[in-house]
């Protein structure tokens, strides 16, 4: 080669060089980030999909944080639901303590009263304060709300653990019975008569959910009068009566399939083939037949009642006596019928309308019902604790079940019925701290690990592959600039021709 205007040799080694240094300097900003893509030119597809995936992992740790937030609250409500229980328990052996006249004076049931009354403020202050940033836990603020004048006639009473809605939606609550409520009861004739047929006297063995009793009657005693001793000691066996002309109905009395009547003749005397009625039914108790009719004077008989059945829904619910519940991951509630709404079957009432309330939580990468989950912390105060129908405050000095000269029997009732609902409480936390967030950490843990292993293995450099890369890239660049200098020196021969 002659001519020196144009040099073919060094323009090429410029060429190479340059490809070189860049491929060169791409190795060293790879080996110096970590990241194998900086820029979307080094791998428009690859950067999409990482940076999709980094918008992912970002969503996941907050849900993880979010999870491990709501596992602190519930921690904080059960806490506060814990010391509320134990000052129930103490509640409840004073209403005991009190039960007895014998040997207990007035200034000590006056003691106990006292007691009482600071463990119900007790209860209040400790609902009214259990809180986490400011925010309340157990004072109502997550309980769910309904739709003013939505809670329908045959719903005696409500409670309301879950449901999912959007916002500014409602969610209304669509029950049907399918079979009534029913008690046990049962029919013992009187012959038509107003007394015991036939009979010099005769003792009979009565027993009901609660217990049972023996009495014994004499010819002479009325069917009022057997009504009468009965109901004496209802709160013994559970079991009421009432006297016709026919005979003495008996009947349990509570709702249910926990709940039965049965009578045993342990003796009669004189002639006694008619004490009973030799005749037996079994009809629907929302006629007022009882349901069995007793047909020898030593048999045992006995009844139970039945559960009301029905949807909600369209969700088959679980019946308990008056109570129909489900728990589903949309809706989990009870509703306490009105004896006319269980005893009769209603064809899709809406029972109550939803419009608000609940603890959210959103437990998920995504902000969507599936990863909503809406608890309903109903407020544990004086209150609101107790039974469907008798509250806690009650029992204050002044209220109807005081331990001075209210009822007792009710006072415990309502006692067992406020440990009932906040055992129940601490459970359904329990339940959804452990089932819930605890699984939902550890799955979005694992999620979190899987998704970040993928987002590396796009975008991390590979310091193995690169260090190699980078060392071919030195040795090329070197070789490069070597055969630039002897490209560039290559013209200066034709100074031997002239």
């Amino acid at each position: 080669m002659s001519r020196i205007n144009t040099n073919f040799n060094s323009l090429i080694a410029q060429r190479v060089l340059g490809q070189n240094n860049a491929s060169l300097t791409k190795s060293l900003e790879r080996l110096s980030t970590g990241f194998k893509i900086n820029r979307g030119g080094d791998d428009p597809g690859g950067l999409i999909a990482s940076e999709k995936l980094r918008s992912e992992i970002r969503r996941i740790d907050a849900a993880i944080d979010n999870a491990q937030r709501a596992d602190q609250i519930v921690n904080i409500a059960e806490g506060g639901i814990q010391e509320i229980s134990t000052l129930l328990s103490e509640v409840q052996s004073l209403v005991s303590k009190t039960a007895s006249d014998a040997g207990v004076s007035t200034e000590e049931k006056e003691a106990n009263q006292q007691q009482v009354d600071q463990i119900l403020q007790t209860i209040d202050r400790i609902a009214a304060t259990t809180d986490f940033q400011g925010v309340k836990l157990l004072n109502g603020n997550f309980d769910f709300r309904l739709s003013t004048g939505s809670l329908n006639s045959v719903v005696q009473n409500y409670r309301i653990n879950g449901a999912k809605f959007t916002d500014g939606s409602t969610q209304s609550v669509l029950a049907t019975t399918t079979a009534s409520a029913q008690h046990g009861a049962l029919f013992l004739s009187g012959g038509n008569a107003t007394h015991i047929n036939g009979t010099a006297s005769v003792t009979l063995e009565i027993g009901g959910a609660d217990g049972t009793r023996e009495f014994t009657f004499s010819s002479a005693q009325t069917l009022a009068s057997i009504a009468t001793a009965v109901n004496a000691f209802t709160g013994t066996t559970g079991v009421s009566a009432t006297a016709s002309n026919a005979g003495v109905h008996f009947r349990s009395d509570e709702f249910g399939s926990a709940q039965f009547v049965s009578i045993n003749v342990i003796s009669a005397g004189g002639s006694n083939s008619h004490i009973v009625e030799s005749a037996a039914t079994d009809e629907d108790d929302s006629s007022g037949t009882d349901h069995g009719v007793l047909t020898g004077i030593s048999e045992l008989i006995r009844d139970t009642g039945q559960d009301v059945t029905g949807q909600i829904n369209g969700i088959t619910a679980r019946g308990k006596g008056k109570v129909l519940s489900i728990n589903t991951d949309a809706l989990a509630l009870e509703l306490q019928l009105t004896d006319a709404g269980a005893t009769t079957n209603q064809a899709g009432i809406t029972a109550l309308t939803i419009n608000g309330g609940g603890a959210r939580f959103n437990l998920g990468p995504k902000i969507n019902l599936t990863n909503n989950v809406q608890l309903g912390i109903q407020a544990v105060n004086a209150r609101n604790l107790g039974t469907f129908t008798t509250k806690l405050d009650t029992l204050r000095s002044g209220g109807s079940q005081n331990l001075i000269d209210g009822s007792l029997q009710t006072a415990e009732e309502v006692v067992a019925g406020a440990i009932d609902q906040v055992s129940s409480l601490r459970g359904r936390l329990g339940a959804f701290q452990n089932l819930t967030v605890g699984s939902t950490i550890r799955a979005l843990g694992v999620t979190f690990e899987n998704v970040k292993a993928a987002e590396s293995l796009i975008r991390d450099t590979d310091f193995a592959e690169e260090t190699a890369a980078l060392t071919r890239n030195q040795i090329l660049t070197t070789a490069a600039s070597n055969v630039l200098g002897i490209s560039n020196a290559q013209p200066q021969s034709v100074l031997s021709l002239l």
